[in-house]
């Protein structure tokens, strides 16, 4: 199966489409349409159903049968906001450390520089590359868990492309001795793809994409001068943080750490003496001052120890982007998670950046759901950094719709015979 299936605007749905971010605490759903005419998505409704103990562990899916009633409750409750019928077509998010993102570029010398690259030229050059990195994750996955497992590609996206060290848009008709393309590439276990399909199979959905979160927040950010572009972006969940960096407009790697925003509603509980749902309660009210001066300041004193544990998961996820470059100094924070405040002061305190090579003092922002761009949001509901990853999984599909590049198409026919193989 490709990336994206045929896009049906005469769907069951009425043209209408579904994002699914199944996550740890919280299953997110948005009804979307895409306009015709400025190809931008338009959000009608959202729901936000919280996830039954037990449903989920570490950002993958391990109950389908809880996900599956809570992903209906969730879907129902976005179409029953967005007045419509039944929406069938749905991108979902997959998260997870098992998750796996690297750009793999391939060096290629041409034999005759002086013949213009042609079709098939191309479809060799981009075929080389997709196998290197499938083989690639493959070891790395295997290398980790001590065993053999049954990865699949879900996202592609080409990156950079040079002839002769000039970097260009597409190599079609360029002549040149040296051709060098970089593509991300993200994999995931079939367990986990097995486990979403299953669920989207009992809710009777056809997916469009599974889409990796981070792939799908980093890629649907405007910048004025995206070439040049470089940042971190952090999406801290309810199981997992997920780590992408970009560097010259593209998404070099992502990296995934099972430490979120449960670990500190755990730790909350145990220290506090209360039950893990009173801890949430009270870690939510902390993170928007509704505590009282004293009961914050113990809250503080516990989860502040803990972000310090989280911090290292970041530099260690920023440690192997580090080896041969200068890391972004943006960073950019999301997800239910980033509400805390000790995690952004944790990433400004000054001795785990002495760590890495940053190309200056890192500055810290939280992503908006305004900063996804080609989505806008009509029902006025969606305004925190959590929502943004629902977002920009239905920015994936909106971008779909608009692509009609050559090696886009190159890349989907590449990553077919991958996923077949």
């Amino acid at each position: 199966m490709g990336i994206f299936s045929k896009l049906k605007s005469n769907n069951r749905g009425g043209g209408y489409y579904l994002s699914l971010d199944i996550g740890t605490e919280v299953v997110k759903a948005l009804v979307f349409s895409i306009d015709e005419k400025t190809k931008k998505g338009i959000v009608i409704g959202s729901a936000r159903i919280p996830q039954a103990s037990g449903n989920m562990q570490s950002g993958a899916i391990s109950n389908i049968s809880g996900v599956i009633e809570t992903s209906r409750t969730a879907i129902e409750t976005a179409q029953e906001q967005a007045n419509v019928g039944r929406v069938t077509q749905v991108v979902i998010g997959i998260a997870g450390e098992l998750v796996k993102g690297t750009t793999t570029t391939v060096h290629y010398e041409r034999p005759e520089p002086n013949e213009r690259i042609d079709l098939g030229e191309l479809k060799n050059i981009v075929q080389k590359v997709q196998w290197k990195a499938y083989e690639r994750i493959k070891e790395q996955i295997v290398w980790e868990l001590g065993d053999e497992v049954d990865v699949r590609l879900i996202n592609a996206a080409i990156v950079d492309v040079k002839i002769d060290g000039y970097r260009i848009t597409n190599p079609l008709n360029f002549q040149g001795k040296k051709v060098s393309i970089g593509i991300f590439n993200a994999y995931a276990p079939m367990i986990h793809l097995g486990a979403i399909h299953t669920i989207a199979g009992d809710l009777n959905l056809e997916i469009i994409s599974v889409a990796a979160e981070p792939y799908a927040v980093s890629s649907s950010v405007g910048h004025e001068n995206i070439a040049d572009f470089g940042g971190i972006f952090i999406d801290i969940g309810g199981g997992t943080t997920d780590v992408a960096v970009v560097r010259n407009g593209g998404l070099e790697g992502t990296k995934m750490f099972a430490i979120g925003g449960r670990a500190f509603t755990k730790r909350l509980s145990y220290e506090l003496g209360v039950s893990v749902e009173e801890a949430e309660k009270i870690k939510q009210k902390y993170s928007v001052g509704q505590l009282t001066q004293e009961q914050a300041d113990r809250v503080h004193k516990i989860v502040a120890q803990d972000a310090l544990v989280w911090l290292g998961g970041i530099e260690l996820s920023l440690a192997e982007f580090a080896e041969n470059d200068l890391l972004p100094s943006q960073i950019f924070l999301c997800g239910g998670g980033s509400a805390l405040p000790e995690l952004r002061q944790a990433l400004l305190g000054g001795e785990w950046v002495k760590h890495l090579p940053f190309s200056k003092s890192p500055q810290v922002s939280f992503l908006q759901p305004r900063d996804i761009i080609n989505m806008t949001d009509t029902t006025e509901t969606l305004r925190s950094p959590q929502d943004v990853t629902p977002l920009a999984l239905a920015n994936l599909v909106v971008g779909v719709v608009d692509e009609e590049r050559v090696l886009a198409q190159i890349l989907r026919r590449a990553m077919r015979s991958i996923q077949e193989q």
